[in-house]
């Protein structure tokens, strides 16, 4: 990846693949997409998400030169319909899901959600992280695309009740994208999710990844 880019993304926090998913890798994830009705849902990490991430496909390629030895280490399936129309506040993602509960200094406010166990790790581990989302529609501000908070991943963690007042200081984005793109985010970026106002799929995976190990007996789900 040209060093300006890799700067721009230090920058910005946000880096867009358009067209990254070929016809073959789009077909394998329609397949893998299955939520049964349901807005959002950790998914297992498949062939078909797995082949996405292998290292040397392109994205993997790219990906490493990102966050060099990065793997997925959670995968979550995302849509808006009629029935399952949803939207979120300006927010970080701060909790990575594990194979079981360790109580390990550090790490806290843990949960379970869908039988795994999830928590918020130490500044360390979210800054050697990002999360990715692959498009399997077309996603614009009518079919409840995401929001970005350009640049907002520099204030490192915010509490709660600062993040819209830290969103707004600057500039957002509508992560407008066709079928088939890629957006590679830092991990502490500011986002949020408006409700749909049209009734459009708008099928998204999202994929965590990490290059770090967790320190033992902590191991990632995934």
């Amino acid at each position: 990846m040209p060093q300006p880019e890799t700067s721009q993304f230090a920058q910005d926090g946000r880096l867009w693949l358009r067209g990254a998913l070929d016809t073959q890798a789009l077909s394998a994830l329609d397949a893998a997409f299955g939520l049964s009705g349901r807005p959002g849902a950790r998914v297992g990490l498949d062939a078909a998400l797995r082949d996405v991430f292998a290292p040397g496909n392109a994205l993997g390629l790219r990906l490493d030169t990102l966050l060099p030895g990065a793997r997925p280490v959670r995968a979550l399936a995302f849509d808006k319909t009629p029935d399952q129309n949803w939207g979120v506040p300006w927010h970080q993602d701060r909790v990575i899901a594990v194979a079981a509960r360790q109580d390990i200094p550090g790490y806290h406010n843990w949960s379970q959600k869908d039988g795994v166990w999830h928590c918020e790790p130490p500044p360390a581990v979210l800054d050697a992280m990002l999360f990715l989302r692959l498009h399997l529609d077309c996603a614009d501000a009518g079919n409840g695309a995401m929001e970005i908070a350009v640049g907002s991943h520099r204030q490192g963690t915010v509490a709660a009740n600062t993040a819209t007042a830290i969103a707004t200081s600057g500039p957002t984005e509508i992560c407008t994208a066709a079928r088939g793109d890629v957006l590679i985010l830092n991990m502490l970026i500011l986002h949020r999710s408006r409700p749909a106002t049209d009734t459009r799929p708008r099928r998204t995976f999202r994929v965590d990844v990490s290059a770090t190990a967790l320190p033992a007996p902590l191991d990632w789900a995934a």
